[in-house]
């Protein structure tokens, strides 16, 4: 069958899939997004980035309508010879995964898939997903080949980490293989081959080693502030001239819509004896909770308020999802007369005030999200800091805790 175009990113919108699209575009091939979030799908068409993200709007600009077909079109699948799929296996309320979602999306797709379709999944999934799902589409008399190739960038920086880091690839056949490796190899001849369980199990693992880094740090951090010592001169200190500790990271809110789900999925996969992964979670979970006793030692939190410095789950971004930002909201919302919050990168957010507003009417500022805006203000004496990301310069804030 001969195809319209080389590959449908399905959920395309999204800050997975769009940076995916937009390289393939500017690689040459000819690329199609279908999306059923219609308000995206415009926004897109009209030009115009739906979130942050480093250097795309000028690709945006230059592929769309040439090479780059944004639509909420089901049919855009069919006409295309690869499917990737960037929905990946969700987790419930006990956060347990839900391999079901994943089957009942593909059972709505069934008849846009055809044969010969290669389908890439892109999203975190859980371990034995991707063979499962080829038995099942197999089973269906679908003729497809299936690949996982995980998906690996940091968000914001997709447009340059898609072409500079090695990509990981994977497929049920070889022939599943082989198609997948050449589709990416049009943004990096970087090619990783492994075997599916393999490449599901080296995307856990990352996002895993990475949340029990910052659990590390979290936890020392606690240590020392139980015990009045300056955690960031111990930190400075371990890290000067000695390549051991190099990375090493800072203490802070670790948090976002990856890192602690797929701890999670691992924990789950693994009967739940994960050790190392429950106790990740429960130091940076616990993190907001340990600030917020700090303060309560020291301030009568009933009678003031404070304030939230961001509120996106990470630096520079402009998104909130599974942000601690927000725990940590619930819980001084419990202990304090008022909570306000401030971000220069999230927009539209209805509980957000500005900066004269904080600096007015709170007693105490927690640096939630270390966004570059923050590194050069001067916050009033009359403000107690909160930083536990040592970010802040000391000279712009009077009384800091770190």
């Amino acid at each position: 069958m001969a195809f319209d175009y080389d590959l449908c990113v399905v959920g395309g919108c999204g800050r997975v899939g769009l940076p995916l699209a937009l390289c393939f575009a500017a690689a040459g091939l000819q690329v199609s997004v279908h999306d059923i979030n219609q308000a995206a799908v415009a926004q897109v068409n009209g030009r115009v980035m739906p979130f942050q993200e480093d250097g795309a709007q000028p690709v945006l600009n230059e592929v769309l309508g040439k090479n780059l077909t944004v639509a909420d079109d089901p049919d855009l699948i069919r006409r295309s010879a690869a499917v990737v799929v960037v929905i990946g296996t969700p987790v419930d309320e006990h956060l347990n995964p839900q391999f079901g979602r994943l089957t009942e999306f593909f059972d709505r797709l069934s008849e846009q898939l055809v044969d010969g379709h290669l389908i890439v999944l892109r999203s975190t999934l859980f371990p034995g997903s991707t063979d499962r799902l080829a038995r099942l589409l197999n089973r269906a008399d679908k003729k497809v080949h299936v690949s996982f190739c995980p998906e690996r960038i940091a968000e914001g920086k997709g447009m340059e980490e898609l072409r500079s880091l090695p990509q990981i690839v994977s497929g049920c056949s070889e022939e599943a293989y082989q198609r997948a490796s050449q589709l990416f190899s049009v943004l990096t001849q970087d090619i990783i081959p492994l075997k599916p369980f393999e490449a599901e199990l080296a995307k856990l693992f990352t996002n895993s080693w990475r949340y029990i880094q910052f659990a590390a740090a979290n936890q020392f951090y606690m240590m020392a502030q139980d015990f009045n010592a300056d955690f960031y001169r111990i930190y400075d200190a371990m890290r000067y001239r000695y390549p051991r500790t190099e990375g090493f990271p800072k203490a802070g809110f670790a948090a976002g819509p990856c890192l602690f789900k797929d701890t999670m999925q691992l924990a789950s996969f693994n009967n739940n004896n994960f050790m190392l992964g429950h106790s990740a979670m429960l130091i940076n979970e616990g993190l907001p909770n340990f600030v917020v006793d700090q303060l309560r030692r020291r301030r009568n939190l009933a009678e003031e308020t404070v304030g939230i410095l961001g509120m996106a789950f990470k630096a520079n971004v402009d998104d909130g999802r599974e942000s601690l930002s927000y725990k940590l909201r619930k819980v001084l919302q419990f202990e304090c007369r008022r909570v306000l919050c401030h971000d220069p990168v999230m927009t539209g957010e209805d509980h957000l005030v500005d900066l004269e507003q904080l600096y007015r009417d709170c007693q105490v500022l927690i640096l939630g999200t270390p966004h570059k805006e923050y590194k050069e203000l001067k916050i009033p004496p009359h403000i107690e800091v909160v930083d536990v990301w040592n970010f802040l310069p000391k000279e712009n804030v009077s009384e800091s805790i770190r």
